[in-house]
Order: structure tokens, then sequence, then C-alpha cells
């Protein structure tokens, strides 16, 4: 039995694996014979940066079972730790590709250490305490680095939240991060088949830890904390684990995000309160728990406005339109009983009974 069950586990991993590489495929090939738009190819980063938030914030959300609303926070620490190292270094390190790898994994640490502090005080909370919780620590987080100065000089490095002015940069110094204007002159190293490599690195993380031993535990967790708690699994310890890996996660994101465009502002726009809820509604709409769901739902919903905006007026109606449909044949009871009954699997099952 627990065979079988490991092939289906390998089964549902390498189909989610393939639909990725044909995605890539396909896009490679329209792009290669000119079939696709401008608009299109300036959209296949963000789609890749869209879908890195959604798998891990479903990692929070339906494998933890626990209610996040502070994730874009986790990707503003990334974009801006990770634009601050390639923006030093880019003098220092000139062979761009390792310039960018670095800077991942600075993002990626600086935000699972924000997320590990997080979360130590916050997980001790529940439900909508916890969410009021980490979306306040959102919006800290945007909000202290809308506020931060950082030059260099000669001398050193200067911090000021008060203005570019008080840094005192002698006359050979640069303003890096400067206040709400965020960091120019990022190198755009982001590319979408490096958003490509990284969307399969995430799904191996997050895949091989549902399946695992400590997966298992953090499921068990979701389930019933209680019961959990009473066998002997270590509440804290797992809690904090997947809330850090996730936050690790979004600052990857965060990275690819800030190494796509040429300016990086803190604004709400970007980073704050709209940016969370964005990212919950695909893990909502894909299906909470459902890595495939949230990829495929991340993707539909960033590029349905982009589609739509020829209609201008009613473009905003249709798309609200569409939400509420996907939300009725993910959830309602009718509609998942209909899918269950006219399933691929179940009408390949039928003929094989008759028979």
């Amino acid at each position: 039995m627990k065979k079988l069950k490991l092939t289906k586990n390998l089964k549902d991993n390498i189909i989610t694996y393939g639909i990725v590489i044909a995605a890539y495929i396909i896009i490679q090939l329209m792009s290669a014979t000119g079939n696709i738009s401008s608009l299109m190819q300036g959209l296949l980063v963000p789609l890749c940066v869209y879908v890195i938030l959604a798998i891990s914030l479903n990692l929070t959300v339906g494998i933890l079972g626990e209610l996040s609303l502070g994730h874009a926070g986790f990707m503003c620490v990334g974009a801006f730790t990770g634009a601050f190292f390639s923006k030093c270094m880019q003098d220092i390190i000139t062979i761009d590709i390792l310039r960018f790898i670095l800077a991942i994994l600075i993002g990626a640490v600086c935000a699972g250490a924000i997320g590990f502090l997080i979360g130590m005080p916050v997980l001790r909370l529940k439900g909508d305490y916890l969410a009021i919780v980490t979306l306040a620590f959102g919006e800290i987080i945007k909000n202290i680095i809308n506020v931060l100065y950082i030059g260099r000089d000669s001398r050193g490095f200067h911090f000021s939240m008060k203005d570019s002015i008080s840094l005192g940069l002698e006359s050979d110094g640069t303003v890096i991060i400067n206040g709400a204007q965020g960091i120019t002159g990022t190198p755009k190293d982001s590319t979408f088949t490096i958003g490509i490599v990284l969307i399969i690195i995430t799904l191996i993380i997050v895949l091989n830890l549902i399946h695992s031993r400590d997966g298992r535990a953090i499921m068990s967790i979701r389930d019933n904390l209680i019961a959990a708690e009473s066998v002997g699994i270590n509440i804290t310890k797992y809690k904090l684990m997947a809330f850090s890996i996730s936050a690790a996660l979004a600052g990857v994101a965060g990275v690819l995000y800030s190494h796509n465009l040429s300016s990086l502002m803190a604004t709400p726009k970007n980073f704050g309160y709209n940016m969370s809820i964005m990212i919950l509604v695909f893990v909502v709409l894909g299906g909470i728990g459902n890595i495939r769901g949230s990829m495929i739902a991340s993707v539909v919903l960033t590029l349905l406005p982009e589609l739509l905006r020829g209609l201008s007026n009613y473009r905003m109606l249709i798309y609200s339109i569409i939400l509420i449909v996907m939300m009725l044949f993910n959830w309602a009871p009718k509609f998942i009983e209909l899918r269950e009954k006219y399933s691929i699997k179940r009408l390949i099952k039928k003929p094989k009974e008759v028979q």
C-alpha cells in the first residue's frame, strides 16, 4: 500500500513539473516564430514571480493551515536586499549570473530570517488574529523601507531615516536606497528562463517537503493541533519551519521581481496590502493546498486583465464574473459533485468496469 502511495505522489509531481516545462517550451517556440506580442513578453517574468508567490503562500495557508496576509512584506525584504547587493556589487562581480544567484540566496536568507523572527510571536495566534498581525507586520516592513536612506562613499555605508541630505555623503558618495524613491539602476538580470528554473526549484522544495515526514507533521498540525501535540509533535518547530520556508521563497520571488525593473520603489502598489490579497486570491481560487491549482490560477488571473484590456469599460466586470465562476467551480458542493462525476479518471474507469 505504501509503495502505491509513493508512486502516486511521484506521478503527480512529474505531471506538475511537466506542465511547467511544457509551458516553457511552448512560449519559447512562440517567441522564436514571432507569435508572441511585446506585451506578453513583458509579462513572462512577472508571471514567474506570481507563480512562486502562490506556491510559497500555499505552503502557509494550504499545508500549514494558517492565514497569512503579510506575504508581500517578505517579498519586499527579498526584493530590496537582493537589489541592494546587486547595486553594490555591480562593479566588483562582473559575471551577471553569478551576481544574480548570490542576490537570490541573500534575498531568500534575509526574508527567511525575518519570517522566522516574525513567526515566533505571531504563530501563537490563530485565525483572524493571525491574519491581522501578519498584515500589520507586512505594512511595517514596507513602511520602514519606504523611509530608509542608505548611501556609500569612501568612508563606507551611511544610514538615515530622515532624508538623503542627512546621510552626510562626500562628493564621491552615492545614494543607494533613497527612501520612497527606492533603488534605481538595478541590473536587469531576470529572464523568463531563470524564472522557470526558480519555479522548478520552488516546486522541488515544496513538494518534497509536503511528502516528507516533516510535511506530514505539518499537515497533522493543520488537521488537528491537539491530537498532533498529544503524540509528541513539536508544534512550534514545524510551524516555524513552514512559515520560514514560505517567507524565504517569497524573498526569491522578490529578487526576481526587483531585477526585472530599472527602478524599485516600496510603494503600496508594489508591496502593500493589495499585493498580499492578490496572492491569497491565487491560492484560494486555485484550491487551498492544491499546488498545481495555485500555479494555474496565478497565470490565468495575471493574464486576464491584460487580455481584456481592449474591452476598456467592461474589463473589470468580466474579470469579476470570471473570479466568481472560478470560486463556484472550485468550492460549490454541486460543482464539486459534477467535477467528480465527469472527471477523466472516472470516465476512463467506467468502460473497464463494464468489460
